[in-house]
């Protein structure tokens, strides 16, 4: 990877948009293909690890959640967990904006990385100010 590659973290709706072939699909897939390459960066928060799990145990069931994993797992991505660094600055964007917890989370990680954030949730249109985005085309709001 040269120096001059982009970073991206793609939130858990990102991931979804891909694992569930929505609208916006090719575009997380054309950046894992760059990822694959070496030409860019991909991060995912290890709490979107935690989201997608909840989220297809609770609509598909263990047996889909488990593959889900191991699907994120074989991604060419690197999976950051959390730091001192990154709580504090989760917190602060948690405590200023009106954000999941997890959306926080995986905000800080795109801030402190100086990374694009891929999404397709409205609530991160609050932060467009502090981190750069990618927005996948909307959907109905999603339970966190």
């Amino acid at each position: 990877m040269n120096k001059t590659s982009a970073t991206y973290v793609l939130d858990t709706s990102a991931l979804l948009t891909l694992i569930e072939d929505e609208a916006g699909a090719d575009v997380v897939q054309t950046l894992l293909e760059q990822a694959r390459t070496g030409d860019i960066a991909i991060l995912l928060s290890f709490m979107s690890f935690m989201e997608v799990s909840y989220i297809t145990l609770q609509e598909r069931g263990l047996e889909e959640a488990l593959a889900r994993i191991d699907l994120m797992t074989a991604l060419p991505v690197l999976r950051v967990e959390s730091t001192e660094s990154l709580s504090i600055l989760a917190a602060e964007i948690k405590a200023a904006h009106r954000l999941s917890l997890a959306d926080a989370w995986v905000a800080a990680l795109a801030k402190e990385r100086g990374a694009i954030l891929v999404h397709k949730d409205p609530e991160f249109e609050q932060i467009e100010t502090l981190i750069e985005v990618l927005r996948l085309p909307y959907k109905g709001m999603r339970g966190k």
